[in-house]
């Protein structure tokens, strides 16, 4: 299965190939290069129109990037990281971690200054990229509501 369409967002190229898609093509692609890509699909090979191709690149360098500055990050700023990237509140993060809130606190603040965000929603998007959210969020304390 080739997919053709008029929309070449990352998560869409995504969906189509993990779905099992053997190529994702661009109506935009030029008309000789989606026949000679369609061949390719059609004897077993894998094909991304060129405009697509390029936008995963670059989602994924991205997403390295992402990945680069949170490596920095200690295991326990990684925790409280996940709960700003799954939408918590400081208390509910202290409750998780079982820590105090002003320690959750002061764990966010100095995340802000070592991720350089301004703010804990720009945090938490930065966590969402990185893949840390609710699914990432640990400690030993569960989910205390």
């Amino acid at each position: 299965m080739v997919v053709l369409t008029t929309f070449d967002h990352d998560e869409y190229v995504l969906r189509a190939l993990e779905a099992g898609a053997a190529g994702f093509l661009v109506k935009s692609t030029d008309p000789d290069d989606l026949v000679t890509l369609v061949r390719a699909a059609a004897g077993g090979g894998t094909v991304l129109s060129p405009v697509a191709a390029q936008r995963l690149l670059g989602a994924a360098g991205d997403r390295r990037r992402v990945r680069e500055r949170l490596s920095r990050l200690s295991e326990r700023e990684t925790e409280v990281l996940a709960g700003l990237g799954a939408g918590d509140s400081n208390l509910r993060i202290a409750r998780r971690l079982r820590l105090s809130e002003a320690t959750v606190k002061g764990y966010v603040s100095r995340l802000l200054v070592k991720l350089d965000c301004d703010n804990r929603t720009q945090a938490g998007l930065l966590a969402q990229q990185g893949g840390l959210g609710p699914e990432s969020v640990s400690g030993s304390g569960g989910d205390q509501r």
